[in-house]
């Protein structure tokens, strides 16, 4: 017995099945496919919030061009200062966690400054995840060379009697906690001027404008002979370039504060793939044992180097609330 044709409407039925089980086909091979993509394919940035110059400019660089050359692809650093840090930050909570942009600053404007501005436009918990943290070594406590003190007490003692001021290289930056605690723990009025990096700090103490400022050892060095002079550092050990200048403690400054050792963290958008993150440290501390890394830190008086995701993450869940802890002790607020 003869089958009846097909009717056309049968054939429109089969024929859309037949499509619509290709197109899902087509999306499922296509949703693979981008998952599996190789990463990177394309350029990285690594948003720093201060200017070019500074400690943590210097850092990015230096790792982004290693990065480059391990990656295959251009990374490129830009430089978003302003607002304590804010400005940079910020970019980097709001770009897409594809692995593509990620994030320097210091550790003060990561941790501290959720103490200090009483709104942010980012959530650090929520919206920024860390991936290592480079060390920033002992900061240097420098005085214009026309002050008659040799140490930290003689300094306190000078700034008593005459008008002082103290740069530092963000608002809530740790050495604007520090002239702050000097003034709660001696009674010294000194000023805070913030200014948007180390370099034209540093300039304003040598001309005299500034009396004293904190901030990496290469960034003082270049104006140490020329009317810029050392009498402390900070941290728990001296600085290998001044290897006969005391620590605060030494000085019989007993205060937590000025025993941490900051640094520079490097972070991404929350949601970042795990092996993108793992990667990324582990890069850096590849780079750690370069040559180029070795001057750098050499350069900087940088004796320690950066972790892997796991001791990263573990420092971070352990050293962030000493630091909030030291912030809301000391009552600043900055809005």
């Amino acid at each position: 017995m003869t089958q009846p044709s097909k009717t056309p409407r049968r054939l429109f039925l089969v024929a859309s099945t037949a499509l619509a089980a290709s197109l899902s086909g087509m999306v499922f091979v296509g949703q693979a496919q981008a998952q599996a993509a190789p990463w990177p394919a394309k350029p990285i940035k690594i948003v720093v919030a201060f200017p070019p110059g500074g400690l943590t400019d210097a850092y990015a660089r230096n790792y982004g061009d290693f990065l480059s050359t391990r990656l295959g692809v251009p990374v490129i650093i830009e430089n978003k200062p302003g607002a304590g840090a804010i400005i940079g930050i910020d970019a980097v909570a709001k770009s897409p966690a594809d692995g593509y942009t990620f994030g320097m600053s210091t550790s003060g404007t990561f941790w501290q400054n959720r103490i200090l501005y009483s709104k942010l436009p980012y959530n650090l918990d929520k919206d920024l995840t860390p991936v290592t943290v480079f060390p920033s070594g002992p900061l240097v406590v420098g005085i214009n060379d026309k002050i008659p003190a040799k140490n930290m007490a003689e300094f306190v003692a000078w700034a008593k009697k005459n008008p002082t001021s103290m740069g530092t290289y963000a608002p809530g930056s740790y050495p604007h906690m520090v002239a702050d605690q000097t003034n709660r723990q001696h009674g010294t009025s000194i000023q805070s001027v913030h200014y948007r990096g180390e370099a034209p700090m540093w300039l304003d103490v040598a001309s005299g404008q500034l009396q004293i400022a904190v901030g990496s050892f290469q960034a003082f060095n270049t104006v140490a002979t020329r009317g810029v002079r050392a009498i402390g550092v900070t941290g728990s050990y001296r600085s290998p370039k001044l290897p006969d200048v005391p620590t605060l403690t030494e000085q019989g400054n007993t205060e937590k504060l000025v025993t941490l050792e900051g640094g520079l963290p490097l972070v991404a958008p929350a949601g970042t793939p795990e092996a993108v993150l793992k990667r990324m440290a582990d890069e850096a501390v590849a780079w750690s044992n370069t040559e180029r890394a070795a001057k750098l830190r050499e350069t900087f008086a940088i004796p320690n180097k950066p972790k892997n995701l796991a001791d990263t993450r573990k420092d971070w869940e352990g050293e962030v609330p000493v630091w909030i802890k030291l912030a809301v002790d000391l009552g600043i607020k900055l809005d």
